[in-house]
């Protein structure tokens, strides 16, 4: 059986964090729920809050991260895009 390493790309990446911080989530747990390293992490979270699609709140003295309005909208348009190409892995 062969084992192919899909590589995954910026796109995707940034639809499953916003995905997994839709109902809020710590730093750590979307460090680890996307697979990511903690500079790639930094990297992505920076930009994605710098665009609006993410926002940072301060829940009993934690950074919590989550999805925007704006963001839900990039996620909802990601998944037209991949169903159109034929590429949504849920399909």
């Amino acid at each position: 059986m062969e084992t192919k390493h899909k590589r995954r790309d910026r796109l995707y990446i940034m639809a499953e964090i916003l995905t997994i911080a839709k109902d809020g989530c710590l730093k750590t747990q979307i460090m680890y729920r996307a697979n990511l390293s903690f500079a790639q992490l930094n990297e992505y979270l920076s930009f994605l809050t710098k665009l609006c699609l993410l926002k940072v709140q301060n829940e009993n003295r934690k950074n919590t991260y989550r999805t925007t309005a704006k963001g839900d909208k990039y996620l909802k348009k990601y998944e037209d895009i991949a169903d159109l190409l034929g590429t949504n892995e849920e399909n």
